[in-house]
């Protein structure tokens, strides 16, 4: 098998997703952030991750649809992926600060003060 072309590396990363999914996810988002790939390569290897490491996915994502190298209907992609809601993408955001959906709603505002009778 050719590991050094693009399609080797897919299918390399493809494999390691079954045995070893943190291999695979460190595998497929390098494929996803390399701007020598190919964009649809690219595209493929992200639209891989949300399964292994969601993370992992909405970087790779990011990457492919803020690089203006990349085709249009490519970069239009992997912002839909990115944007997709999914319960992956609801892990992704767990770690996060603030985040809504762990920690709810903002607390209600103070009452306001009442104002004087002048």
């Amino acid at each position: 098998m050719d590991y050094d072309s693009d399609e080797g590396r897919m299918t390399e990363a493809e494999q390691l997703a079954a045995h070893h999914p943190r291999a695979a996810a460190e595998a497929l988002r390098a494929i996803a952030c390399d701007d020598g790939v190919g964009d649809e390569v690219r595209l493929s290897a992200a639209e891989l991750l949300p399964g292994v490491d969601p993370q992992a996915a909405a970087h790779a994502c990011l990457a492919i649809a803020s690089d203006k190298d990349v085709g249009e209907e490519v970069r239009l992609s992997a912002a839909e992926l990115l944007a997709a809601p999914s319960p992956q993408a609801a892990d992704a955001f767990r770690g996060i600060p603030g985040d809504r959906l762990r920690h709810g709603p903002p607390p209600p505002s103070p009452p306001r003060p009442p104002r004087p009778h002048w």
